[in-house]
């Protein structure tokens, strides 16, 4: 009998009570077996020992409730033999063949923040919804590994959203959510207050939520959006959403139609990309839009190469000079090219920064905020030291 024998080897003085109970247990009536369960009075080893061993469902039934009710009790020794005993019945309990003994232990255990993870991880990959949904839902003590295998495994629709619902995720288990691909389930975790999603997953439920309307408004009322992904919603929300948006951040209604504008021509831009560079920039410049503004949206998409021969068709160079000019990785450089393509030093800056990737502590900023720091003769030696001199 494993673990229950020392119930019955053990010697003890009260003869008259638990040697009664032993017997009753291991060959007494259905009904008196069933009284015994019932028996506030009843030892909760002889309790523990039927739970896992008793042969009628009806009397296992009535134990799985009552050992479940015990065991917060119990649990303030956990070192003790009494403990044991039960975490090893409701183990047993938790693999039970009937369906309403497992549903009976899931429904109690559910709302035991210190139930044994290892029963409640059984009971949480059940196959039967009656007994895992409870656990899933509800289960604080259901550690964050299991919930994440459980997602692994491309469980139902319904495990997914009962673990969406949960009263607190952690950012890992909310992103399993997200990349199981369940619409109604993301749903359900934008609007769960105690879900924590990190940033890179909010970048992803942004892009989602344009074939997700319906995460639109949830995205919305999120705490601390930060402004980058206010500024990629703007872009495809309905004016109510906008609204939301609105009175979360210090836009002015203008500076929100500027910042959609903004972010749909990007998108624009971006979907042109099907389409040579060079194509592109003969295009732009044939209509006369090959602009600061371009060249910006290109940075912002990072497309890098259109950049490039951007720079080169506005020099009238190659693009093998630009891209030489990149590799010296010299601000002074980069400053004096945007200088004579009439780009702003804002733009030289951005370009500094994300294109040629220039070190930090080498970059050169715009004086005031706006202007070009270097003197044009100084513009002008540099240019002429890359053969690129108007003379």
């Amino acid at each position: 009998m494993g673990l229950f024998s020392s119930i019955f080897q053990r010697k003890n003085n009260d003869t008259s009570s638990l040697e009664k109970e032993k017997k009753i247990a291991l060959s007494g009536s259905n009904e008196e077996r069933r009284d015994l369960a019932q028996n506030p009075s009843t030892s909760r080893e002889i309790l523990c020992y039927m739970a896992a061993k008793d042969k009628n469902e009806d009397i296992r039934l009535i134990l799985a409730e009552r050992l479940a009710r015990l065991l917060p009790d119990l649990s303030t020794d956990k070192q003790s033999s009494l403990y044991k005993y039960a975490v090893e019945a409701l183990g047993v309990l938790a693999l039970d063949e009937v369906l309403k003994v497992r549903v009976a232990l899931s429904s109690v255990l559910k709302d035991f923040a210190d139930a044994p993870p290892n029963i409640v991880g059984q009971l949480a990959r059940d196959i039967e919804k009656q007994v895992s949904e409870p656990i899933l839902r509800y289960c604080l003590a259901l550690p964050d590994e299991d919930l994440l295998d459980i997602l692994r495994a491309h469980p139902s629709s319904w495990a997914v959203q009962a673990i969406a619902q949960r009263p607190q995720l952690s950012q890992p288990v909310s992103g399993a959510v997200i990349n199981t691909g369940d619409g109604l389930a993301g749903l359900m975790l934008l609007e769960n207050t105690g879900a924590e999603i990190s940033l890179d997953d909010l970048k992803v439920i942004v892009k989602k939520a344009k074939t997700n309307p319906e995460w639109q408004k949830p995205i919305a009322l999120r705490k601390n959006l930060p402004h980058e992904l206010v500024s990629e919603l703007l872009a495809f929300v309905d004016h109510s959403v906008r609204m939301v948006l609105q009175e979360k951040t210090e836009f002015s209604m203008e500076e929100m139609d500027e910042i959609t504008g903004n972010v749909i021509r990007r998108v624009e831009f971006a979907d042109q990309k099907n389409e040579a560079p060079e194509d592109r920039v003969t295009r732009y410049l044939r209509e006369g839009q090959l602009n600061e503004q371009v060249i910006h949206d290109a940075i912002s998409v990072r497309d890098y190469e259109f950049v490039l021969m951007a720079l080169a068709a506005l020099l009238r160079t190659s693009p093998q000079n630009i891209k030489n000019i990149f590799e010296m990785k010299a601000a002074k450089s980069v400053v004096a090219i945007c200088w004579r393509a009439g780009l702003s030093m804002r733009t030289a800056l951005k370009l500094e920064q994300e294109v040629v990737k220039i070190p930090h502590k080498e970059l050169i900023y715009p004086r005031g905020g706006t202007d070009y720091p270097l003197s044009e003769a100084d513009m002008e030696w540099q240019l002429d030291f890359l053969g690129l001199s108007s003379k």
